[in-house]
């Protein structure tokens, strides 16, 4: 396991003192670190040494845990449309935890998004965490530690991830996904330490969303919002929802296929309401991180306006990031004030019905602010 954990120093501490046959294992750790840091590769490392102890054959063991099918391992992400739902973790989780191990010495469960967990689910939870079963090992994933209750961060025992650098992700997109050098410092550096995202931005529709997230915010600094570029956004986001929702409704109908014809027809109608969630969350991650790239533009338009060009993220759009700070009226202070209308936003689309009107009050906002 050393591998994978070997650029997290504290992870890397914390579990080769817990990996059998020399270690102990703790009951409950909590992952937490930044998007893309690793912390799913590691998990799944480590359920494969938890499980691989005292089996008839650890390296068979080993193998289906990383490839997810061994039947002591069980691995939850959130259903909900922004939130893990008590269903997630009831059954799966909760009431799995209480059983014996199928073959192994250990059954070990891991719960992606542990943030998201709404309050019913997170004190079930925290019920399994006080009274575990001596057999079961639970591992939280979050991104955002300080989302959870103090109560279940204090059942756990914490395990740090540190965050690539841009230099890291930079490389790591040219050499295995064959990024162009240009384009991989610009996808590093405008991830802001997210793995995840950088991948995203160099590949598939990421150039399209980098485009759409500048073209609001070239709008904003140019007064041309009348050519309404927020729709650009839109439409990315719903094809990504669709996209999501079709991959759900099509693992469904395999898995309805297995199944007698009444708890088939449960699944589907079950089914329609996980696409559904499948949906919102692709179309919300997509807007958010929309909208980042919205204030990343301006942040760069105010470090050139400050003479530290360097500093600038989108590093294979300079010029047009001078073009901007030159053409523009607005001091350096009021682009930093205008990042700061997109942060907002950004929170306020959790709560706000209605995207497309809450991009063209964000839109405005904007201009009003940098003329």
């Amino acid at each position: 396991m050393l591998e994978v954990v070997d650029r997290h120093p504290h992870a890397r501490a914390v579990l080769h003192a817990a990996v059998p046959p020399d270690g102990s294992p703790s009951h409950a750790y909590l992952f937490h670190g930044p998007a893309g840091a690793g912390k799913r590769e590691v998990a799944r490392a480590f359920a494969a040494e938890l499980l691989a102890e005292g089996a008839a054959d650890p390296v068979d063991a080993r193998r289906r845990a990383v490839e997810g099918v061994h039947p002591d391992l069980t691995w939850v992400r959130p259903s909900g449309a922004a939130e893990m739902l008590v269903g997630d973790i009831e059954e799966p989780v909760i009431g799995a935890a209480s059983r014996t191990p199928f073959e192994s010495q250990r059954r070990v469960f891991v719960i992606e998004g542990a943030d998201t967990m709404n309050d019913q689910a997170a004190n079930k939870m925290l019920k399994t965490l006080e009274e575990p079963p001596p057999f079961a090992h639970l591992v939280l994933l979050t991104d955002k530690p300080g989302n959870m209750l103090a109560t279940i961060l204090s059942r756990c025992q914490l395990v740090r991830f540190e965050a690539a650098t841009p230099a890291e992700l930079s490389t790591r997109l040219q050499t295995k996904h064959g990024v162009p050098p240009l384009t991989a410092d610009a996808c590093a550096r405008l991830a802001l330490g997210d793995a995840e995202r950088a991948l995203a931005l160099a590949l598939a529709e990421g150039p399209a969303l980098r485009a759409a997230g500048e073209g609001i915010a070239r709008a904003a600094l140019h007064s041309t919002l009348a050519a309404r570029p927020h729709v650009a956004l839109l439409d990315l986001a719903r094809a990504r929802g669709d996209v999501a929702a079709t991959v759900v409704a099509e693992q469904i109908a395999a898995d309805a296929d297995l199944l007698p014809d009444r708890e088939a027809k449960r699944a589907k109608r079950e089914g329609e309401t996980t696409g559904k969630r499948a949906h919102r969350r692709a179309y919300a991650a997509t807007l958010d991180h929309g909208m980042q790239l919205v204030g990343l533009w301006l942040r760069d338009v105010a470090c050139v306006k400050d003479g530290v060009p360097e500093l600038v993220h989108h590093v294979d759009r300079v010029a047009e990031v001078s073009a901007d700070a030159e053409a523009s009226d607005a001091s350096a202070n009021r682009l930093r004030d205008a990042v700061g209308l997109v942060e907002e936003a950004r929170t306020m689309q959790i709560l706000n019905p209605s995207e497309e009107l809450a991009l063209e009050a964000l839109a405005s906002k904007l201009e009003r602010l940098l003329h």
